[in-house]
C-alpha cells in the first residue's frame, strides 16, 4: 500500500514549510505533492529547492481550494491520498498508523483520525475527533450516510483524513462550485458512497486556528445556508433501510436554522439569531431533534459499529 501525501498551499510559505517537513518526517515512506495555487511569495522557489524529496505542480491560474486538491490527486500515485492543508501538519506516525488500519479494513475508502487544534504558536487549544467502541473502528458503508446526517459521524477536515484514490476518482473528485470549508465534507459525502469510513482515535494530525482562515471570514447566515445544502446532499443519499427512520428534510432544515440561531445568540447577534430562529424555535419537532443529536454525540451508533482490531 502506497501513500501520496497532497499538500495545497497559496501565498502562505511560512505554513506550508512545517506542513512540509511533517511530510517528509513520516516514520513510512509516502510520495509527497505540493499543489500550488499562483502563489506569489516564494513558494516556487523553496519548493524546488526541495529537489526530488517532493513532486511540485504549479496551477497557471488560481483554482482555489477544491481544484488544487483534484490537482494534486490526478499527478498521485499512491493508493491513498492523504490531503493536508498548507496551514496544517502531521505527527510523524500518521500514515504508518493509518496504513496498519486500513490493512485490517480493505472496504475502507475513508480514513480519518483525531486532530489537536492550536494557535499560530503551536499552543494546544483542544483536541477533536471520533469517540467509538475500540482505537480502530468502522462504520458501514449503508450506515454512513445516516450518521453524518445525524452528526454522530464527524470524518473530520483535510488534515484527519485519508481517500482511496480510486474511490476519489469514482466520487469525481471535490466540487469546485463548493466553497472553502465545505467542499471537503461534500467530498466525504460523496466518496461515503464506495465503502466504509474507519476511524482511529489517535490524533495524528494538527490543525491551526488563526484569524487568517478562511472560516473566519463568512458570517453565520452564509454558513448556515451552506450547512442546509450539505444536509440535503446527504439525505439524497440515505440507504432505504434508514429512510424510515429519519426526520423530515422539512425538519432537517429547521434544525440547522435553529443551531446557527444559537450560534449567533452566544455571539450577541441578535438580529441574526432572529432571523435564524423565527419561528423555527417555536417547533416542538425542531426542539426534540436538536436535543436527541446532542444526546446522540455522546452515545454514538454502537449497534451500528463492528470492532475491528489492530495489532
Amino acid at each position: 500500500m502506497k501513500f501520496s501525501i497532497v499538500i495545497t498551499t497559496y501565498n502562505r510559505l511560512t505554513f506550508l514549510k512545517r506542513a512540509i517537513d511533517s511530510a517528509l518526517n513520516q516514520t513510512v515512506p509516502c510520495e509527497i505533492i505540493v499543489v500550488d495555487d499562483a502563489s506569489e511569495d516564494g513558494t516556487d522557489s523553496y519548493v524546488r529547492s526541495l529537489g526530488d524529496r517532493v513532486i511540485y505542480h504549479r496551477n497557471q491560474k488560481n483554482l482555489n481550494h477544491a481544484g488544487s486538491v483534484n490537482a494534486g490527486v490526478e499527478i498521485a500515485t499512491g493508493d491513498w491520498i492523504k490531503f493536508l492543508d498548507d496551514d496544517d501538519y502531521l505527527a510523524e506516525n500518521c500514515i504508518e498508523k493509518m496504513t496498519a488500519a486500513i490493512a485490517q479494513n480493505p472496504k475502507a475508502v475513508l480514513c480519518s483520525c483525531g486532530v489537536i487544534e492550536v494557535d499560530e504558536r503551536e499552543i494546544e487549544l483542544r483536541r477533536r475527533g471520533m469517540v467509538g467502541p475500540s482505537n480502530v473502528f468502522y462504520v458501514p458503508q449503508n450506515a454512513v450516510h445516516y450518521g453524518m446526517l445525524l452528526e454522530q459521524i464527524p470524518v473530520g477536515t483535510p488534515a484527519q483524513v485519508a481517500a482511496r484514490r480510486d474511490a476519489f476518482l469514482k466520487a469525481d473528485g471535490w466540487d469546485i462550485t463548493m466553497t472553502t470549508n465545505y467542499d471537503d465534507i461534500d467530498a466525504w459525502i460523496r466518496i461515503a458512497e464506495h465503502g466504509d469510513i474507519l476511524f482511529l482515535r489517535n490524533f495524528l494530525a494538527y490543525r491551526t486556528l488563526w484569524n487568517g482562515s478562511y472560516e473566519k471570514k463568512k458570517g453565520i447566515l452564509y454558513r448556515a445556508e451552506l450547512n442546509v445544502c450539505i444536509k440535503e446532499r446527504i439525505y439524497r443519499r440515505l440507504n432505504t433501510s434508514y429512510q424510515r427512520q429519519c426526520p423530515k428534510l422539512k425538519t432537517i432544515r429547521q434544525y440547522v436554522y435553529l443551531h446557527w440561531g444559537l450560534v449567533a445568540l452566544t455571539k450577541l447577534r441578535i438580529a441574526t439569531a432572529w432571523q435564524l430562529c423565527f419561528p423555527v424555535a417555536l417547533y416542538p419537532q425542531v426542539w426534540h431533534l436538536f436535543l436527541k443529536l446532542r444526546l446522540a454525540r455522546k452515545v454514538f451508533l454502537k449497534p451500528l459499529i463492528p470492532k475491528v482490531t489492530v495489532s
